[in-house]
């Protein structure tokens, strides 16, 4: 069975994106973007909602050509490319870049991924995550936590039907305050 693992940039009051989806507060250091290329690398499937799917393929695809780019950033639109992704959507008509589109229901064919022999799949995007922890899907939480208050926009969990308790597994400090925080579900 694989491992599906949740994690976002959050503001501390606990949003993904502030209102209007702006998401301008959560530029990472190079250090937190490293942290997140590498939790990338060890992904084997991407898992996509709509909003964030257009917010990554409007950069990634091509961000070598971008005259700022990095080592860094440009081998995560390398790896971006490469990993096999699913886009879970009812109204983007089509997709690339490796990836396959899903329709249907996403608990269901999540439940079906999981079930497959392979390596972690990440999932992102809060609507789809929300989805997926309901259904007591997620074995994994990573929060990087940016010392931002935003007082409201797409939140990082949504109103759940019953708790999840998790045990603590890691907590690192990144430059500019950021605290990283990753949690198991207690099974």
């Amino acid at each position: 069975m694989r491992k599906l693992i949740f994690g976002m940039n959050v503001t501390l009051d606990g949003y993904t994106a502030a209102p209007g989806d702006d998401i301008g507060w959560s530029v990472p250091s190079d250090e937190l973007f490293q942290w997140w290329l590498d939790r990338e690398r060890a992904s084997s499937l991407t898992l996509y909602g709509r909003k964030l799917w257009e917010t990554m393929s409007a950069v990634w695809p091509t961000y070598h050509q971008q005259p700022d780019a990095t080592a860094a950033r440009i081998e995560f639109a390398r790896n971006w490319q490469d990993t096999p992704k699913v886009v879970f959507s009812s109204t983007v008509g089509k997709v690339d870049w490796n990836t396959r589109l899903v329709t249907g229901d996403a608990v269901a064919e999540i439940t079906r991924l999981k079930a497959e022999d392979g390596g972690p799949m990440s999932i992102g995007g809060a609507t789809l995550a929300a989805a997926a922890i309901r259904a007591g899907l997620v074995d994994e939480y990573q929060l990087a936590i940016h010392p931002v208050l935003v007082g409201g926009g797409t939140p990082f969990f949504t109103v759940m039907d019953r708790w999840v308790n998790l045990n603590l597994v890691e907590t690192r400090t990144f430059p500019g305050g950021v605290v990283l925080t990753r949690y198991e579900t207690r099974r």
